[in-house]
């Protein structure tokens, strides 16, 4: 969570949050189904108080043969109501490609601990051209393909991917960080049927739409065509592509000890200084972001490093085997809602089942479009 002063500085979201609080303020009646999945950009190279440097490669590997050893033996223990354990969609950076982590990464994710996905930081030194975004994209694309990675549209034709944009810059939205303004229209003609990046605050490149998963309502070639867009509803089928799936982004009033305090941002990051809890699954559920019609239906993305080494505690520790035991015993004994823990791409299929009509155990639809390139062991 972040502070009052940050908050102002990207007040261009408080609007529409306003608007939510009033609209929003109704529950769904009946239970609810909470829809989560967890957007991992997944960096083995990452060095948080030196960004503009990689780790060593053996250093890479050793993080990485952690992360599968103990990341299974965390989470299997506690599953949904689908028998699916809590997953991370692994968006890893293309232009920190290496053979060897992906080969590995990919056989972590066959064996159903989660997918992999496109991550990408680009234009940092200098702005980026277009032509090197769309081969940097189109490149990697394949090359997760041949890793067995990545989906096609109902099992057939070329790659389908997932996005999340390196420092939060989507479609040149941010100060920095990219330089394509038709980045969107890139991301469209090489095969991204979703972007997972929002929100971003405090960082500027959040924009004023917020807690929806939309299409874009301006054209895809200019910039930042985020910033407007068209809900999603129940039966009416998306047409333009990549969607825009969205986390919570709200304000919380309310300090550990429940006491009044000055708001600050919750915007669904897990971390190990802000890791995953119930008080904040509640206003994660409260943002209410669904498929219009669909009220039942609750979306919830989230997002983290889980390869930072100082979210390690966060990811791997006390903090998310704390969370996933109350998670799972709160569906046990209440029976208010019922989890599914998903990947970004089961999160759209869901979507898109919603979008159609589709009724009953939204754990159902998990492959409704997108189908895995090569299948999870289960």
């Amino acid at each position: 969570m972040m502070s009052w002063r940050k908050i102002r500085g990207t007040a261009r979201w408080l609007p529409s949050y306003a608007w939510q609080r009033l609209m929003r303020s109704r529950a769904a009646k009946g239970p609810l189904h909470l829809i989560i999945a967890l957007a991992d950009h997944f960096e083995p190279a990452i060095i948080p108080e030196d960004p503009k440097t990689y780790a060593s490669p053996e250093e890479q590997e050793r993080r990485l043969e952690k992360w599968c050893r103990e990341y299974p033996l965390l989470v299997d223990r506690w599953r949904d109501g689908d028998g699916r354990p809590f997953c991370h969609t692994y968006f890893y950076p293309a232009e920190q490609y290496d053979k060897g982590l992906l080969d590995r990464l990919a056989e972590h994710c066959r064996a159903g601990w989660g997918e992999v996905e496109i991550h990408l930081h680009h234009g940092i030194h200098a702005p980026d051209t277009a032509a090197n975004t769309r081969c940097l994209l189109a490149e990697f694309r394949d090359t997760l393909a041949k890793h067995g990675c990545l989906s096609r549209l109902d099992g057939v034709g070329p790659a389908r991917y997932a996005f999340v944009h390196g420092n939060f810059a989507l479609a040149n939205s941010g100060v920095c960080c990219c330089g394509v303004d038709d980045e969107m229209q890139i991301l469209s003609e090489t095969g991204c049927f979703a972007d997972f990046t929002l929100p971003s605050a405090p960082n500027p490149s959040q924009v004023g739409k917020i807690n929806s998963l939309y299409e874009c309502a301006l054209p895809l070639n200019q910039r930042a065509p985020h910033r407007r867009g068209y809900d999603l509803r129940s039966g009416c089928q998306p047409k333009t592509f990549p969607l825009i799936i969205q986390g919570p982004l709200l304000l919380s009033f309310s300090g550990r000890n429940g006491r009044r305090l000055l708001p600050v941002i919750e915007n669904s990051a897990v971390t190990t200084r802000n890791p995953a809890t119930m008080k904040r699954l509640e206003l994660w559920r409260r943002a209410a972001i669904t498929v219009r019609g669909r009220p039942d239906w609750v979306f919830i993305k989230l997002h983290c490093h889980g390869m930072d080494p100082w979210d390690e505690e966060g990811m791997l520790g006390a903090p998310m085997r704390d969370f996933l035991e109350k998670l799972w015993q709160e569906t046990r004994s209440k029976g208010s809602y019922q989890t599914h823990f998903v990947t970004a791409r089961e999160m759209v299929n869901i979507t898109l089942a919603a979008c159609d009509g589709r009724e009953g155990n939204p754990g159902e639809y998990r492959d409704y479009r997108f189908k895995l390139i090569r299948e999870r062991a289960m």
